[in-house]
């Protein structure tokens, strides 16, 4: 292919300074066909193949290639040959024995010529389309993978996104509840791929079975589903569009947050800027364009919807609860009942009937184990030869008071006095731990060492009275005598006053 420049140089020098062809393709060191070429077009012509490609090495499998191909669009695109994986099965399966390239380049042909095209959309006002998304963050000095919920509006562009530690159930609900709530309305139509969250099963014709948590987050919220095609990444175009927007323009660099709410107040943030931002060929702004959506929405309900998973769950001899592959505990009386789970973003909540025995932190590790120390008091009390090798109890961090009062007591009192420590930790069931300390160190502070006292002291602090010890039970403290004032010393003292 020869340049503009020798086209002009070639053509000049027939035209304008009258030489030969012969002259200008010995001149030039073309030949005289190409000299006549360049005279009939001013600059260089498409380059137009008459005859198809010869591939004599390749021809025998260009069949076995166009089947492999042509079963490829069953398949997940993930899991779809690649040039090398076809050249490895020609070799292997059909004795083939030619080279990579032409096997490389042919397959490349092909998958452009059959590549699918798109006809341009228009989207109504009020509909919706969600997915997740992932990128790395930092979070309490740990850096995670942040599985971020986003869902667009179409029609104005804009948009939510909520991160999560997790692609759970849990965090699929409470990323619509957040992104109804930010937008002040419910969309009317929401366009989702096929993620397992919503769907329990592809069922014939293009029916869907949803879930049963997406079922009820639908009835509470009244929107009407879509659900794009399996594998179809393009029908919801607009918010794969949104998510590498997200990981490109929101985390990077790569965010640095004390805790998932500031994060999310962070990207709740960027969703409010962008809302300023005029995108190409739009005359207004997408805040202003949102106006049109907003009035399109479908109004928010009385009270947003409890989003968090819910599961049955029986309790262990060890006062346990499995749920997510990690165990959280509950107070023992509680033991081998069936309780109710319900798992938060943040909070794993388990009640017994209607009433909430435990709340936990929510962890997203592996066969981990969650303990209350508070739920295992009761039966330390019973138990208290385990009170040093009890598991709940390690790492449990209280102030130095408690283990002067603990070494006091089992002094003083022998094995009765760990009993009473144990009681004085059963205190932390109903109060504070604020409000215990103070009472274990003025019972220190006046060497009353025992259950009783620490707990009328706490009681007197907390409803603002005096202190009155029973100091018979302390024979250890110094005993003043306080005589009986008669009535006959209150007449001197008023003789005295007279005179």
């Amino acid at each position: 292919m020869y340049t503009v420049e020798i086209y002009g140089r070639v053509r000049r020098a027939v035209l304008v300074e009258g030489k030969s062809e012969r002259a200008v393709a010995q001149e030039f060191g073309i030949a005289r066909e190409t000299v006549r070429k360049m005279l009939r077009y001013s600059v260089p012509p498409g380059y137009r193949r008459e005859q198809p490609v010869k591939r004599p090495k390749l021809g025998p499998w260009i069949g076995v290639i166009h089947t492999i191909l042509e079963e490829d669009k069953n398949s997940p695109v993930k899991q779809r040959h690649t040039a090398k994986r076809i050249f490895d099965r020609l070799r292997q399966e059909y004795a083939y024995t030619g080279g990579y390239t032409i096997v490389k380049d042919y397959v490349r042909l092909q998958q452009v010529r059959t590549r699918e095209m798109f006809v341009p959309l228009t989207h109504a006002p009020g509909k919706a389309q969600a997915d997740f998304g992932e990128a790395w963050v930092i979070v309490a000095s740990v850096k995670c993978k942040a599985h971020y919920f986003a869902m667009d509006l179409p029609q104005s562009d804009d948009c939510f996104v909520a991160a999560f530690p997790a692609e759970t159930t849990e965090a699929f609900l409470e990323g619509h509840v957040r992104a109804f709530a930010y937008f002040g309305g419910v969309p009317r139509q929401i366009l989702y791929d096929n993620t397992k969250l919503a769907v329990a099963k592809i069922l014939g014709g293009g029916e869907r079975k949803k879930t049963r948590a997406f079922s009820e987050l639908q009835s509470h919220y009244l929107f009407e589903e879509k659900f794009g095609r399996p594998g179809k990444g393009n029908d919801k175009g607009k918010v794969e569009g949104l998510v590498g927007y997200t990981r490109r323009n929101f985390m990077v660099p790569i965010p640095r947050m004390g805790s998932w709410e500031e994060l999310n107040t962070y990207l709740l943030e960027q969703c409010g800027k962008r809302r300023e931002r005029q995108l190409r060929g739009q005359e207004e702004t997408i805040g202003e364009r949102f106006e049109c959506d907003r009035t399109a929405l479908l109004p928010l309900p009385e009270a947003a919807y409890e989003a968090c998973e819910k599961r049955t769950a029986r309790v262990s001899s060890l006062s346990l609860v499995r749920y997510r592959g990690n165990d959280y505990s509950v107070p023992t009386e509680y033991g081998h009942r069936e309780v109710w789970v319900k798992g938060y973003v943040q909070e794993v909540l388990i009640a017994y009937g209607s009433e909430v025995i435990a709340r936990h932190a929510r962890s997203y590790a592996r066969e981990e184990l969650v303990f209350d120390p508070r739920h295992y008091l009761a039966l330390l009390e019973q138990k208290t030869g385990a009170l040093d090798q009890a598991a709940p109890l390690v790492g449990w961090e209280l102030p130095a008071s408690f283990s002067e009062l603990r070494r006091l007591m089992e002094v003083r009192l022998n094995k009765g006095g760990r009993r009473e420590y144990v009681q004085v930790l059963r205190l932390l069931e109903t109060f504070q731990l604020e409000e215990v300390v103070p009472a274990i160190e003025q019972a220190l502070h006046l060497g009353t060492i025992s259950f009783d006292a620490v707990k009328h002291l706490l009681l007197c602090r907390i409803e603002q009275r005096p202190p009155r010890l029973d100091l018979e039970n302390y024979p250890h403290l110094p005993l003043a005598q306080v005589r009986t004032t008669q009535p006959s010393e209150y007449m001197a003292l008023l003789g005295e006053v007279n005179s």
